[in-house]
């Protein structure tokens, strides 16, 4: 017995170590635009030979045309596209959004630069939603990501080994995710500076986060057993984080890992997280849902979980057990 267990942990050690390298390093290592949301606003005469140029680059962007700059405002606004490229008599000028992704902005910014450049033309910039001067990189903001998973796995690891079921398990998530929401918003917004937003708005989003992936391991727990634990750390940890695009964006990762992110915990957070807090919400309903389906999905399986072992311990005897007959 023991020279299996030695075994196994020779296999599954360096298979693991595999596995976590391919999830964090392959992805960054295919980072690239993938039908990236591009604006193009000008007369159709004149925007014909900028998309015409930005469709040679085969699959990077994803050409969405405007009337005016006005128009490609409200939709860098609306989160539609990351940027536009407006076709005016002085020349190209781009508006970029950094808030939404510094990574991005830099992309087109490059892009749209060496083709204006190779035409003898200059191109002026513009930050339409910047990010904040406290962190200009972006950095705080999608360095939260890993945080908020490892408080929902510790979260919802301690609820399960105290031993709490049913509607104490539920009360204490629920809690729990509130006060980390209100603390988080408290840290990042008022005391850093790093988001912007409505500082409620930002805290219900940090505790949506939270209790999105607290409630998913106490539940799979309550389910499962102990092991419940490892699987959602698992999935969260070593595909949630890496897939969810926060450091750059999910257009910008491999074919279906952007997709797939957004699916996940982190990366639901991080774009829930950027809407609230530099976009007024738009583009919000589509992660806060993905995170309220796993909190609801979690906190279900606390109850269900509860409710199977308490019908296990009050199973009725057996034919081939007798009941004890009343006294008198």
């Amino acid at each position: 017995m023991s020279t299996r267990r030695m075994l196994a942990v020779v296999v599954l050690v360096p298979l693991l170590a595999a596995l976590a390298l391919w999830a964090f390093a392959w992805p960054a290592a295919r980072t690239a635009p993938r039908d990236l949301p591009l604006g193009v606003a000008g007369p159709a005469a004149a925007t014909a030979p900028l998309e015409q140029q930005l469709r040679q680059h085969a699959g990077a962007f994803e050409i969405h045309h405007y009337a005016d700059e006005a128009a490609a405002r409200s939709a860098i606004g609306d989160r539609t596209v990351y940027g536009a490229v407006v076709v005016t008599a002085q020349g190209p000028e781009l508006l970029t959004a950094s808030a939404a992704s510094p990574v991005v902005a830099q992309l087109l910014q490059q892009a749209v630069t060496r083709q204006a450049t190779a035409s003898g033309a200059e191109v002026r910039t513009v930050d339409v939603v910047p990010t904040p001067a406290s962190d200009p990189r972006g950095s705080v903001l999608s360095s939260s990501v890993l945080p908020l998973t490892l408080s929902g796995i510790m979260a919802g690891a301690v609820v399960t080994l105290l031993g709490l079921r049913g509607l104490r398990a539920v009360t204490a998530l629920l809690v729990g995710a509130a006060l980390v929401g209100v603390v988080a918003a408290a840290l990042a917004h008022s005391w850093l500076g790093v988001l912007t937003g409505n500082w409620w708005a930002e805290a219900g989003s940090l505790a949506l986060a939270m209790l999105a992936v607290s409630a998913a391991v106490a539940g799979l727990a309550a389910l499962a057993g102990p092991a419940g634990i490892g699987a959602v750390a698992f999935l969260v940890m070593f595909l949630g984080n890496p897939f969810s695009g926060a450091a750059s964006a999910p257009q910008l990762l491999p074919e279906p890992v952007g997709a797939i992110g957004q699916w996940l915990p982190p990366g639901a957070s991080a774009t829930l997280l950027r809407s609230v807090s530099f976009f007024d919400g738009a583009a919000a309903p589509g992660p806060a849902l993905t995170l309220a389906w796993w909190a609801a999905l979690g906190l279900g399986a606390v109850v269900l979980g509860n409710a199977l072992k308490s019908r296990s311990r009050g199973v009725m005897p057996t034919a081939d057990e007798p009941a004890l007959a009343p006294v008198g």
